[in-house]
């Protein structure tokens, strides 16, 4: 039996290639709690998997009938039940993520505190699982799109790097949160407020032209900005997504995944003490 040995916080950052090679030794494990994840998500449930694509369904027809039919929000030309599903797709998945990745290591306390494996390993499988309800709900978006008579373009391959960029944007935050919460259990009680206000602040239920170009280079530090958007022009318009979002969202996240990765793995140390 090995015997592995966690070094002091201070010197986390110094072992970032140890830290990927043993989660590369630990991949079995992941993918093990990742099909566990989606396995009981929906066991004993009456509709099944059909709750992966119920909500955005619902928010969906929420939307269309507040925002389009009694505000009239512009949707680039589209249909807003299609313009608003395409966008709720992806923040599913981001907010899905988030929130069920910060509550991962406070609710396996009992694990942490009895056996050694990569702790990042429960937050990821919450992303791997968000992945899955995406992979459904993409297919009744293809639904959507047979239904408003919106062809399916050679370009949709172009949303892979976009869904993988969303995933690591997901990953750096619940990383960061996942951590945080350890110590601050308010971080869970605040969480689905400020996840609430995070929808607003990003181009879901609008378009990201109506945001004032004074704003809009602030505005896209925000990485959703810039994926729900890619989403919409791969999808929708059946083109290369505009430049200046994607850009941004991927330097964010460029930056924001190491840092995240580095400040969990810092937090590791002394989160079988605290937790």
């Amino acid at each position: 039996m090995s015997t592995v040995v966690i070094r002091p916080a201070s010197a986390g950052w110094l072992h970032v290639g140890e830290h990927l090679a043993r989660l590369h030794e630990y991949r079995d494990l992941l993918l093990t709690l990742s099909l566990h994840r989606i396995s009981v998500r929906y066991k004993q449930t009456f509709l099944g998997v059909v709750w992966a694509v119920l909500q955005p369904l619902l928010m969906m027809t929420i939307f269309t009938a507040v925002f389009s039919v009694l505000a009239r929000m512009p949707s680039d030309g589209v249909p807003y039940a299609l313009f608003a599903y395409t966008a709720l797709l992806p923040w599913t998945f981001f907010s899905t993520s988030v929130v069920n990745g910060t509550n991962s290591l406070v609710s396996h306390t009992q694990l942490i505190t009895k056996v050694y494996f990569p702790r990042e390993i429960l937050p990821i499988t919450y992303v791997v699982a968000a992945l899955f309800d995406f992979a459904i709900g993409f297919l009744v978006l293809l639904g959507l799109m047979a239904w408003f008579h919106m062809p399916l373009t050679l370009q949709v391959w172009k949303l892979v790097p976009i869904v993988a960029l969303l995933a690591a944007w997901s990953l750096a935050v619940a990383l960061v949160l996942a951590s945080v919460q350890v110590r601050f259990r308010d971080v869970g009680v605040a969480l689905p407020v400020v996840v609430q206000l995070w929808m607003f602040a990003s181009p879901v239920i609008y378009p990201l032209s109506v945001v004032p170009e004074g704003w809009r280079s602030w505005y896209l530090l925000n990485p959703m900005a810039g994926i729900v958007t890619a989403s919409r022009d791969i999808l929708l318009h059946g083109g290369t997504p505009d430049p200046a979002p994607i850009r941004a969202a991927i330097l964010v996240t460029a930056i924001a995944l190491p840092a995240a990765y580095l400040f969990f793995k810092r937090a590791e140390a002394t989160m079988a003490d605290v937790i």
